[in-house]
């Protein structure tokens, strides 16, 4: 009896089943890129909406993330290329959500800094750093509430001079044992301050703003 028969129902066998496990592992990549897409739109919409002005966060995510317009390179907010940043608008209320970049003890600290048409700021997120944990890492709001205090300040409230911790004569407070994180988180955002009083409506402006 030939073996040939044989051989051809194995290969074709094997065959058949490569194709189903191809197309059973095609699909779950899909899935999963499609799950984790979907995770990274949820995180990013939470955190823009946390730093937004009270009267714009129960704006839904699509109108948030439609936002999304590109600045050039600034310094003054650490960035170095052109960057993304959101402008999100309702019934003449407007606010500009920042990617700020701060230099910590760890390395850089990224911010979202939310601030309004007023300058007035809607809040501060980190979104990602590497200072160390249990002395750096109150800047987290899931860590401390310190982070908050930055809610409705603006450059009149403290005054200029008044933007610098504690250690240095201002009124935001500091870690003990780290007072070098939060002291990069407050000069940071005051830079972000500065940086929307300087160029003014041009932020507010254009889709693709050009200050």
């Amino acid at each position: 009896m030939s073996l040939l028969p044989a051989i051809r129902r194995a290969s074709l066998g094997l065959g058949l089943f490569a194709l189903i496990t191809a197309g059973v592992v095609a699909g779950t990549r899909a899935l999963t890129a499609e799950r984790i897409a979907e995770n990274q739109r949820a995180e990013e919409y939470r955190l823009l909406r946390e730093v937004l002005p009270e009267s714009l966060r129960d704006l839904p995510v699509e109108t948030v993330l439609a936002g999304r317009l590109t600045l050039p390179a600034s310094e003054a907010v650490g960035q170095r290329v052109p960057f993304a940043a959101w402008r999100v608008e309702r019934d003449g209320r407007a606010a500009l959500i920042l990617p700020v970049v701060a230099q910590g003890y760890g390395g850089p600290i990224h911010l979202l800094v939310g601030i309004d048409r007023e300058g007035q700021l809607g809040g501060v997120r980190v979104s990602r750093h590497q200072e160390t944990p249990g002395l750096g890492d109150p800047i987290e709001r899931r860590k401390s509430d310190w982070i908050l205090a930055f809610e409705g300040a603006s450059l009149e409230a403290p005054p200029r001079e008044r933007w610098a911790v504690h250690p240095d004569g201002g009124d935001f407070d500091s870690f003990t044992g780290a007072t070098i994180t939060p002291r990069a988180v407050v000069a940071a955002v005051r830079r972000a301050l500065e940086y929307v009083d300087a160029e003014g409506e041009a932020l507010f402006q254009d889709k693709e703003a050009r200050p």
